[in-house]
């Protein structure tokens, strides 16, 4: 990972705010048991200011199938791809002019990351974006030229929206192979996925567990306790806490349960015994936070110091939460590293699967800018050079790098 001891500690206050915001997304969107819902409710947490419902108003709603145009580009999905999609989202939706210096361009306080490299262009942001793809800008702040809103939800049922035409985009931060129990040939037949980002998945415990000295558990010991084998703290080699566990899982279903299953017990479909399932990052967070003895698997961005991960021994090789560390859980090699998804579906419209709105918007996270702003800074993983130009390569009858 890119940055300093010092920038992680940034990190920190970002992703104290985002978790204060998400779980205002959660509640909104208590159980997004619908489509509808999902768009109409999300669509405020998205906007980034008062005018988001206005403008969302006077353009109707896009679906998978739109070749493109001005009409709303919807995304629906995983808990842990939200901070990503929804900070985007929301920077779109301000259309912020290049003066601002702040969220985008530069002024003589501040610059934002990124913006030399994109050659300082004088237009605003979604404007700037959009016009890589074809728009014409609108030249007015807050009114991009399409909008954009996220709907949050789980993995699988983004996945589940997108295939169904239902949204444009499904975010999963599972591979929609084991969300939606597909082989590789009908993924590729069907849907383009789009990595945005990456996930150092962390086990955390809570804060009297770190207390009694609990900084690190072997791939072993995980495994144990998320399979029901021990019930006691004390029960683990080298530790001496008496304490009940308090096990902690993901909703079945959520790309995080699905990786967690995948990496750490070998398969998505293998046996966990947990005390209780919650259905989003944050109110895995606040249970950890509010729980003696508790442990979880969750997204880095809702870590905090009442939710510490902890290290992990993986046969002899300790990965570490400090990006300083010599194997951190910030590497490529860390067994529960995972993708971060965007999907969009193939139609007879869109053979290459992606249409004219989709590749603008996307397009933004495939940057350094982008990449700083919406992955490293609510403390994801940035894609290296090399990814970063075969995600672009997706969004080549588009835009032209």
């Amino acid at each position: 990972m890119s940055g300093d001891s010092e920038r992680f500690g940034d990190h920190v206050s970002r992703r104290e705010f985002l978790v204060a915001s998400g779980a205002v997304g959660a509640a909104g969107l208590a159980g997004c048991s619908s489509q509808s819902e999902s768009n109409t409710e999300g669509a405020g947490d998205s906007g980034g200011d008062s005018s988001g419902g206005s403008q969302q108003s006077d353009f109707e709603s896009g679906s998978s199938g739109n070749s493109g145009g001005s009409s709303l580009l919807n995304a629906e999905g995983s808990s842990t791809v939200y901070p990503i999609s929804n900070k985007g989202s929301s920077y779109w939706n301000s259309n912020a002019p290049p003066s601002d210096g702040e969220y985008w361009g530069s002024n003589s306080e501040s610059t934002v990351p990124g913006w030399e490299e994109l050659g300082e262009p004088d237009m605003m942001i979604a404007d700037y974006f959009a016009s890589l793809a074809g728009f014409e800008p609108t030249e007015q702040r807050s009114e991009p030229p399409f909008p954009t809103t996220v709907g949050l939800s789980h993995s699988g049922t983004g996945c589940e929206a997108v295939v169904d035409g239902l949204v444009d985009i499904g975010n999963s931060s599972g591979p929609i192979t084991a969300e939606l129990d597909w082989s590789e040939e009908r993924r590729d037949e069907e849907v383009v996925d789009h990595v945005v980002g990456r996930d150092g998945q962390p086990v955390v415990v809570s804060g009297d567990v770190a207390d009694a000295g609990v900084s690190q558990l072997t791939g072993e010991q995980v495994r144990a306790i998320f399979q029901g084998e021990v019930d006691n703290w004390s029960e683990l080699d080298g530790i001496d806490y008496d304490q009940e566990l308090f096990v902690i899982g993901r909703a079945e279903g959520s790309g995080t349960d699905t990786a967690f299953r995948l990496n750490m017990l070998g398969d998505a479909d293998a046996p966990m015994d947990v005390d209780t399932r919650q259905g989003q990052n944050q109110q895995v967070a606040q249970l950890v936070s509010q729980n003696d003895g508790a442990i979880a698997y969750m997204a880095l961005a809702f870590t905090s110091e009442e939710v510490q991960p902890i290290g992990i021994d993986f046969e002899g090789t300790l990965y570490e939460p400090d990006p300083d560390a010599e194997n951190t859980i910030f590497d490529s090699e860390y067994p529960l590293n995972r993708d971060l998804h965007m999907y969009t579906k193939i139609t007879e419209d869109t053979p290459s699967g992606t249409d004219q709105r989709e590749a603008a918007f996307m397009n933004m996270f495939l940057t350094e800018f982008g990449q700083t702003l919406f992955v490293e800074d609510v403390n994801y993983i940035p894609l290296p050079t090399a990814d970063i130009e075969a995600e672009r390569e997706k969004l080549s009858d588009w835009i032209d790098y």
